[in-house]
């Protein structure tokens, strides 16, 4: 029989000991008070909040009122300066037979950009010395007359046709000239072959000819380059119905490209379009800026940013007062004894060391003045 209880004893002991472990894992266990960082979390009012054990740590910050210059920011793009872009054209139709310059290149005035063969230059220059042995012949007949009607071997008025036609001769002759110059065609060398040239220097910014392509005259072709002198580019900018009062012409603009974010360049606000696309409800804005290192390009994106002319009083706060959580910014307010609570806010201009805060907490509110410590040393994302 004693055999037969023991491992029932054994069982039941077995189930005490492991019940006596488990109990003894769920006696709380002791830290140490003094360590800075300790945390825990809580819901307070529905909201996340943080209860810190030495909030002394932590650096208030009060919201103040300062004065500040509104900013107004806006997207634009790098477009050329219309008054210092030239069209090349040709008046000469024909085939391009050399291309000497390409989209992007860099040229100087005179340089020859293109080469095509034009058989209206062919016709221009046979027509010339045409009128050429037309005007020969004319001034001997003109010689003629002149010794006959002194020994009185013609009337007066043979004399005066025969002076006619040589001034006709001539005048052919001119027009003949004009018309090889308007051509761009070399009167000193008779060739079928026409060189257009830079008119100014600049940058190529648009090409819409390649080699062995037919070259027509004015009628309604393309032009066949663009040359852009970039030294002073405009940016246009897209202003909204609403905030066209914050900008007048001749305001001052700081302009950043997305592709140098770090360096600001400055221009002034030469022209505001009196014509909204109605699309997007907005304003072409033209800002004027001096290029010299040619470091702004046409087509590059930037955005520009317009300050206000007067200053107002608004609540700031420390840059470092806030911090960017979710793609929203945030500061850490306090609730009194150990208690913190994260706000949304929405954070305007930069000034100095200081940001304006727009709307979330009101001037003289306290804020954790270094966020992201306090967000790290709770341990909050």
């Amino acid at each position: 029989m004693l055999n037969r209880r023991l491992p029932t004893a054994l069982i039941r002991c077995f189930i005490m000991t492991l019940v006596c472990v488990m109990a003894g894992c769920n006696h709380p266990t002791t830290t140490d008070a003094g360590d800075p960082g300790e945390v825990k979390v809580e819901e307070i009012h529905g909201e996340g909040a943080v209860q810190v054990e030495h909030p002394e740590q932590f650096r208030m910050a009060t919201v103040e009122q300062r004065p500040i210059a509104d900013e107004l920011h806006v997207t634009g793009v790098v477009a050329p300066d219309v008054n210092r872009t030239v069209p090349v054209l040709s008046l000469a139709g024909g085939r391009a037979v050399d291309i000497r310059a390409k989209l992007g290149d860099e040229v100087t005035k005179g340089q020859v950009l293109l080469v095509i063969d034009s058989p209206d230059v062919s016709q221009a220059f046979s027509e010339y010395q045409k009128f050429q042995a037309d005007e020969a012949f004319a001034q001997q007949q003109l010689a003629r007359a002149r010794d006959l009607y002194d020994k009185g071997a013609v009337a007066h008025q043979d004399l005066e046709a025969a002076e006619n036609v040589e001034h006709k001769a001539q005048v052919d002759v001119r027009t003949a000239k004009q018309h090889i110059a308007v051509l761009g065609a070399d009167l000193n060398n008779p060739s079928p072959l026409v060189s257009i040239r830079a008119p100014i220097s600049g940058a190529i910014v648009e090409q819409n000819v390649t080699g062995g392509a037919g070259v027509r005259s004015l009628d309604n072709s393309p032009n066949l380059f663009t040359v852009a002198d970039l030294s002073k580019v405009w940016v246009l900018c897209d202003v909204y119905e609403n905030d066209l009062h914050r900008v007048h012409l001749g305001d001052p603009a700081e302009v950043r490209l997305v592709a140098i974010p770090e360096r600001a360049f400055t221009g002034r606000v030469g022209n505001i379009s009196t014509v909204l696309d109605p699309s997007t409800r907005a304003a072409k804005v033209r800002l004027e800026l001096s290029n010299p290192d040619g470091q702004m390009r046409t087509g590059m994106f930037a955005t520009a940013i317009f300050r206000s002319r007067t200053e107002q009083m608004r609540p700031t706060v420390p840059t470092t007062a806030i911090i960017r959580l979710h793609d929203k910014d945030w500061v850490f307010v306090p609730l009194g004894g150990k208690r913190f609570r994260r706000v949304e806010v929405q954070a305007g201009p930069v000034s100095d060391s200081y940001q304006v805060i727009q709307s979330g907490v009101a001037a003289g509110g306290k804020v954790v003045a270094n966020a992201l410590q306090f967000s790290s040393a709770a341990g909050m994302e």
